[in-house]
Order: structure tokens, then C-alpha cells, then sequence
């Protein structure tokens, strides 16, 4: 059986390895996840991103950081944007997350972006989750 949201189970696979303190979160590979991956990476919110396999069975591990004294990098995070209710949003008007502290990403027509990048390229688009 084909799965409804892929982004949001992704999303809760990382909320999940990172309660367990897990040093990675797997997942079944798309250009998508692996989009988001690295949008988490670039913020410093990852280690690295690895691909694995190929074909269908290929996969997805995000490998996650955590600071010195143990804690996630990822405090929370949480899907915005769901298949039954879109929510989009212009470049000046995207999200800011805890003032700033946290990263909304978007999904625009140059591919997934944090949300002060897609402020300075003036692209809006669909907010697909934020994270803090």
C-alpha cells in the first residue's frame, strides 16, 4: 500500500531517532527527502547525508548531530504543509521560526529552501515544515 505523506513520515522518523538519541535516522530514498536532507544539513541540523542502494530498494540515512553535552541539534520539528491542507507563502511573507532560532523550509520552484535564503533569492512557495 502506497504511503499518503512521505515528508511527514520522514519527519517522524528523525523526531524519533533523535528522543532515542540514535546517531541516525533511515528512510526509503526520493529526490525529495533527499532535498530536505540537505536543506537540514546546510543548516547544521545534520552530520551528513548518505545515500545507500539503488533501483527501489535504495535508501536514505541522515546522520545527526548532537552538541557536546549530548543534546539533539533538532529540538523539534514539525510538518506544515499537509495533502490536505497546502500552505503557501511569499518571500517576504515566509515563516520565521522562534524568532529566528529555527528554519522554516520551502518548497519553491529553485528546489527545497531555508526560509532566509528563499527571502534573499525572492522565491516563495510551499512551506513544507519548520525546524527548531
Amino acid at each position: 500500500m502506497a504511503m499518503t505523506d512521505p515528508i511527514a513520515d520522514m519527519l517522524t522518523r528523525i523526531r524519533n531517532a533523535t528522543a532515542a538519541r540514535q546517531d541516525k535516522a533511515e528512510m526509503p530514498w526520493s529526490r525529495v527527502k533527499e532535498q530536505l536532507a540537505r536543506v537540514l544539513l546546510s543548516e547544521g541540523y545534520a552530520r551528513d547525508v548518505v545515500t545507500s542502494g539503488h533501483g527501489a530498494g535504495k535508501t536514505l540515512a541522515i546522520l545527526l548531530r548532537y552538541t557536546e553535552a549530548g543534546e539533539p541539534a533538532i529540538v523539534g520539528i514539525r510538518r506544515i504543509s499537509r495533502p490536505g491542507m497546502r500552505v503557501y507563502t511569499a518571500a517576504a511573507e515566509a515563516p520565521v521560526v522562534r524568532k529566528g532560532l529555527g528554519i522554516s523550509v520551502l518548497s519553491t520552484p529553485a528546489g527545497l529552501l531555508a526560509d532566509r535564503e528563499a527571502r534573499r533569492r525572492n522565491v516563495g512557495g510551499e512551506v513544507v515544515c519548520e525546524v527548531w
